[in-house]
Parts: structure tokens; sequence; C-alpha cells
């Protein structure tokens, strides 16, 4: 009998614990997170702006009493600020008529001139001029026009294949004669008496010259792509709900998919004074996904381009003759998973004679230095178990090559960017950046200084000023105050480390806590997931709020994100567990790295774990269900690539190969709905052009005639999303129903 009251006891004390998760309390606290945080991180967001050729920058500083403007003098290691603040304050309320207060004091699109004795800025709806020796502010005349953005309605859709068709005239660099294409044709005017000639007489509308003209240096050719033209695909997608009409409206857009039938580019040179032809032998690009950079050598007798064989597996830098027109290759990449061309870099240097090229040949991003005569590598510049990022400067007269990379300091957390230089012969490393944290760097224009910011997700900004010559900090700027958000509740994210699926290698990422974190409580797990090649996606840097994952941990849940295996800025091999397998979207390490974080925390409940995520993350969190469903008990997916040969061509080629194999069937949520036994809610917007809204009305389909209960939501007039206001809602009613075990609060 003792026995069974203690078990009642424990029971109904779980089961409180368990009430007090997922209230209207929760939700209330959840929804007025992000104001809560507003205005209570205080000298963080610090942006230079550089003046001119000078070593004096400006930026804004977020004071706890309104923003102030700060002027650096690096060479004099000064600070001051950049107007005299209460005289601007009073000249702006004696022209408004409206009191102006530091508070108020918000100087939009604000520049200064290089002497910063000259301001302009608006506010509100006025445009102003403000002199800053003399005090003077002056009311100028707006300027006519908007800026115009390219959003859903924009002039050409991102999805569209560029048909190379439009262009303008192009001059010769001897100015004598000019360039251009009419009705597919290439035309060539004479400027001295106007006089045109047709170079071309064959382009109709499927074989056509491209209007991407280019002369040779001493204006005798001209070179540009001549283009068989193939099929387009559009994608079709009704708004049911249109704003300006009651009927609805059929919309296509251009969209082409896995397997689909792609241009066939081939370059044409021409001698204008001859008017003789050629087009070179296509034996070493003739599988072509892309043919791009088109460039003239110098001698004006070679040009070279680059080449993207279909499938991603080669890739190559050629080089022609315009006087023979044979074609060889002066760099080869090759890969039994995929080249990631999408990370490449190529200078091709002054003296001619040498190309620095970007290359993961060694399973690591890295900088190779090539002879053009050998088509050989002369060196490697860069080398060692870490990754090359961005490429920010070559110098060729000082010999050095100034990047960004992550991953070399070791036993730190491998995706920090930091800020290198190196010389082109691979010595002379070194850091301009070594704090520890995510780094982004602004450069004097001759980057002899460069104001460094970094944080951490659980560290607060810091701005310095460095000299570029050894990374030394030449003048402290500022450090984010975030005591006001701490005494708001708020508690850092925690970065989290374990062993993926062979045993060695970590396996980063974060966990969040709500604010009214309670240890003796037991907390369902909620992933967010967005995994797949081509970036890593778990935050770095610091923020006071996280909108996918702060509001969901504050409803009662341990809210995680991390890094598998398939995603990027790792190794090569790190990343290429995706090739033919995007499936697997690292759930092998997810799984451990769930599992290792509830050993060390036991109050993480890991029998009941859900997840969520839109786009290829709303693919990844239904395949989680699918095929690992003895884990995932929930998945909320939305806007979900749910079989890859439904989606875009570029995204799933690179990583799931062609020709279309057996590989997309084996990843398609589609063929595998009958496998579902969670809870699943899919979600949808009908004007996705982004991921074709068909995909998810597929697997829709494929689940009613498994006879799988799910739940859809479908938002008119919405575009590729997360779910927005009512998706989002719905997915924490979600959660918390079905991991909670709580019936959801009234909607209001």
């Amino acid at each position: 009998m003792r026995h069974f009251l203690l078990a009642c006891i424990l029971f109904s004390l779980s089961c409180s614990c368990l009430k007090a998760q997922g209230t209207a309390a929760d939700y209330e606290r959840a929804n007025g997170l992000n104001n809560l945080y507003q205005q209570t991180v205080y000298y963080s967001g610090v942006q230079p702006n550089w003046l001119g050729d000078t070593h004096r920058f400006w930026y804004i500083r977020n004071a706890p009493e309104g923003k102030e403007y700060i002027l650096i003098d690096a060479d004099k290691r000064s600070r001051k600020p950049l107007f005299d603040e209460n005289a601007l304050l009073k000249a702006l309320t004696a022209q408004t008529g409206k009191e102006v207060t530091k508070k108020d004091l918000s100087l939009n699109f604000l520049t200064v001139n290089t002497k910063a004795d000259s301001l302009t800025f608006m506010t509100e709806d006025n445009r102003w001029l403000f002199l800053t020796k003399t005090n003077t502010l002056i009311k100028q005349a707006k300027e006519p026009g908007q800026r115009n953005g390219r959003g859903y309605r924009g002039e050409r859709y991102w999805g569209e294949r560029d048909p190379m068709r439009a262009g303008w005239a192009i001059a010769s660099p001897d100015g004598t004669k000019e360039a251009y294409v009419k009705d597919g044709n290439v035309w060539l005017k004479n400027k001295a008496d106007g006089s045109e000639k047709a170079l071309t007489t064959d382009g109709c509308e499927k074989l056509y010259y491209a209007a991407w003209l280019q002369w040779s240096p001493d204006s005798k050719y001209l070179l540009t792509m001549k283009v068989q033209s193939a099929e387009q695909r559009y994608i079709h997608f009704v708004e049911s709900s249109p704003k300006d009409q009651l009927q609805p409206k059929l919309h296509k857009r251009p969209y082409t998919k896995p397997g689909d039938t792609l241009d066939v580019q081939r370059p044409w040179v021409c001698n204008v004074e001859t008017g003789q032809a050629l087009l070179p032998d296509m034996d070493l690009f003739n599988q072509q996904y892309e043919l791009k950079e088109l460039r003239w050598n110098k001698d004006s007798q070679h040009f070279t381009f680059e080449y993207n064989q279909r499938g991603h597996q080669v890739y190559r830098v050629l080089e022609a003759s315009a006087l023979t027109g044979e074609v060889r290759c002066l760099i080869e990449e090759t890969s039994d998973t995929y080249v990631n061309y999408n990370r490449q870099y190529r200078y091709d240097m002054e003296n001619g004679k040498d190309i620095v090229w970007m290359s993961e040949r060694d399973n690591w991003n890295h900088l190779y230095l090539y002879d053009r005569a050998t088509a050989q590598v002369k060196r490697q510049i860069t080398k060692g178990e870490w990754y090359v990022r961005d490429i920010l400067y070559l110098d060729e007269k000082a010999g050095q090559i100034w990047f960004t990379a992550n991953g070399v300091y070791p036993n730190e957390d491998p995706y920090l960017i930091r800020y290198y230089r190196i010389n082109l012969d691979g010595s002379g490393l070194t850091c301009l950046t070594p704090a520890e944290g995510m780094h982004t760097a602004t450069f004097s224009k001759d980057r002899k200084f460069l104001v460094d910011v970094y944080s951490k997700t659980d560290m607060a900004p810091v701005a310095v000023l460095r000299s570029s010559k050894d990374g030394k900090v030449v003048l402290p700027l500022e450090k984010a105050d975030i005591s006001a958000l701490v005494a708001k509740g708020w508690k850092a994210p925690e970065t989290f480390v374990a062993k993926g699926r062979d045993g060695k290698t970590d396996i980063w990422g974060l966990i969040y806590r709500p604010s009214n974190f309670d240890p003796n409580k037991q907390y369902p797990v909620i992933e967010y997931i967005y995994s797949g090649p081509g970036s890593h996606y778990v935050p770095k840097t610091f923020s006071a709020f996280n909108w996918n994952m702060s509001p969901l941990a504050e409803l009662g849940f341990i809210v995680v994100q991390l890094d598998g295996m398939t995603t990027s800025y790792r190794s090569k091999a790190f990343e290429s567990v995706c090739y033919k397998n995007l499936q697997d979207a690292g759930f092998p390490d997810r799984i451990l790295w769930i599992k290792a974080a509830a050993e060390k925390y036991p109050y993480m409940d890991i029998s009941k774990v859900g997840i969520f995520g839109a786009s290829a993350g709303g693919q990844e969190a239904m395949t989680a269900v699918l095929n690992h469903g003895d884990f995932y008990k929930a998945a909320y997916s939305s806007c979900g690539c749910h079989d890859n040969r439904m989606d875009k061509i570029w995204w799933n080629e690179q990583w799931m190969g062609y020709p279309i194999d057996s590989s997309y069937i084996r990843a398609s949520n589609v063929v595998n709905a009958h496998k579902l036994q969670a809870p699943l809610m899919l979600v949808v917007g009908e004007l996705d052009d982004n991921v074709d809204p068909a995909s998810t009305m597929q697997v829709v389909d494929a689940l009613i005639k498994a006879n799988k209960d799910f739940e859809l939501v479908v938002l008119p007039g919405v575009g590729h999303t997360m779910g927005g206001n009512y998706g989002e809602r719905k997915r924490y009613d979600f959660f918390v129903k079905h991991l909670l075990g709580v019936t959801p609060p009234a909607w209001k």
C-alpha cells in the first residue's frame, strides 16, 4: 500500500509539472518575448563607415540614452562625436516646429563627406544637409524616385535561366566599331560612316547568338556564345484569394527541374576584319550543365571559359585559340561525388603565367597556384585541416592574399570565422582577428586598419580597431552591455558538442531553454532542422532572440539545433555523406547528439522528441518521422521539397546526381509516405515559387492513399514560408498537444 501511495504521489507531481507547461501564460510569455527583449542590448551593432581613402571612419553607438554618432581617427588613435549633437537637436527642433530629443535622433540614410564636415540624412519625410563646422542645418529638396525591390512579382523570376538574348551595343576598345545582337544574330557597325553588316545569318529562336559580346583587346576579334535553346519547364499555381478581384488567378514561373533538357552553348569567335568565324571543338565540354566566365587573354589570340559538366563530377577551366579553335584544359577538378563549384575562386595573374585557384581536392577547401603553360599545380598556398571561406583581396604587388577561414584554431568551435593574410608562396600565415568568436571585419581602403566586430552565441559583441600588420588592437571601440537583457530573464543558448556516427567527429549544436527553466521538471525536446549541403545552419553570433527557437522553448520545451554530417564548412568527406543520400540529413549524428545531451541533462525527455523545419528542413522533418519514427515522435513540415525530382535543378542535381536514378526514389517522402506512424503537420503556401507547392500536395496524395492520419494547413496568398503568424501558432499547438499531452489554450 505504501508503494502504491508513493507511486500515486509521484504520478500526481509529474502531472502537475506537465500541466505547468503549454499553458495560456506560457503562450503569452512566448508571444511577448521579442518585445520584452527589445532595447535591452547596448553598445552593439557597430558598423564602421570609412571616409574615402582616409584612416577615419564613423559609426553609430547604441547607448541607453539614444544613438550617438562617433568619429574615429585610426592614425591619431582618437575618438570624438561626429557632430555637435546639441546643436543639431536645436536646429531640428527649430526647423520642424517640434521638440527633437536625443531619443528621437535617428539620421536615416546618413552620408558623410571625406572631411566629415558635411552630413546629409533623412528624418521622417525630410532631407537635410548639416555643416558641422558652422552647425548649419539646411533643408533640401526630396530626391525623385523610389527604391524598387524585386519581390514575388519582380521583373524576372529568380528561377529563370538567363536566356542571354538581351543586351546592348558594345564598343570596340579602339572605339571604331560597335557590335550588337539583333534577332539572334551578331551585327557590326562602323562608327565612322554608320554602316552596318550582319556577321551571322543563321540565328533564330532555337539557335541564336548570345548578347554577351566581348571584344578582344586589339579590337580584331569578337567573342560570344552560340546557344541551342532548350524547352523551358514552368510551374503553375493558383492564387485563390487575390486582393484585387474575386476570381482566382493562375500564375506560372519558369522552373527547371532535375533531368530537364538544358541549353547547349558553344563559344563563337569572329575576325571582324575578314568576317571569318569559328566554333571550337566541343570534345572537352560536350556534356554541359553550364559554360561561363568567357575571358580574353591579353594576347588577343586566346580566350578562356569554364565548363561545369552535367552531374557536377567534372569541372574544367579551358583555353581556346581564336586562330585555330583548338581547346586545351588548364585546370580540371574531378570527384566521385560532386565538385563543389559554388565554392570556387579563380584569379588570373597579371603576368599571364599563373592562376590562383580554390579546390577541395585534399578534403579541405584551399588555394593553389597553377602554371598556365604546363596546366599543373606549382604549389598549394594554404594547407591544413581547415576551410578557406572567402577571398577578400589578392595583392599581386605585395604577393599576398587576404581571406577568411574557419577551423584553423584547434580545440574550439570549428565554424568560427577569422580573417587572415598569407603570402602567395604559402608562407607568413597571419591571423588578423585572433580573439575567439565569429568575426566580421571592415578594412580601410588601403587595408592598413580594420574594424573587427566579433561575438558568440553566449558572448555579447565586441568591437575593436586593429592594425592589419599583425592584428593587434589599436583602439577598443565598444563592448556590448547585456545586463538589462539578463535582468529580463534572458538565458544564453548553450553550445553543446558530442561525437558523431563515427565516434570521432565532433558535432556542434545549441540548446535553448525557457526563461523559467526548472531543472526539476521534465522537458520534451524539439529539434529545429535545416540540413543538407551548401552551408552550416547553427547560429554562431550573439542574438537576444531567435524567432524559430526562443518562443517555442518558452512553451515548456528544450529546443535544439545542430549541424550533422551532410552540412558544409568542415571537410569534403563530412559534407559528401549527402551524395545521392539527402534523406540521411545527418540523422545518425543528430540522434546520438540528442542522446548525449540527455545523458548529461536528465531533464531532457527524449521519449518525446519532435522536429520541425521549412523548405529543405520541411523535407527533412517529414523524413525524420518516416525513417526514424522510433526516435522522432512528431513533425511539423513547411513548404518541403518532398521529392527531389520536383525541386529546382541546381540544388538537387549537385547533391543527388545526374542522370535521375533510384537514389531519388529512396529519398522521396512521397514514395515513403506509407511508413508514417507519428503525428505530422504539413504546411504549404499556395504561391510558393521556391519549392513547387505540388510537391506538398503529392505527399498529401500519397498519405491519403496509405490511409494515414495527418494535418494539412494551406496558406492562401502566401509564398515560401515557415508558416507566418498563423502557421507559427499552429506549430505551437501541434507540439503542445502531441509532446506535452496538453490541450492548447483557446485562440483569441
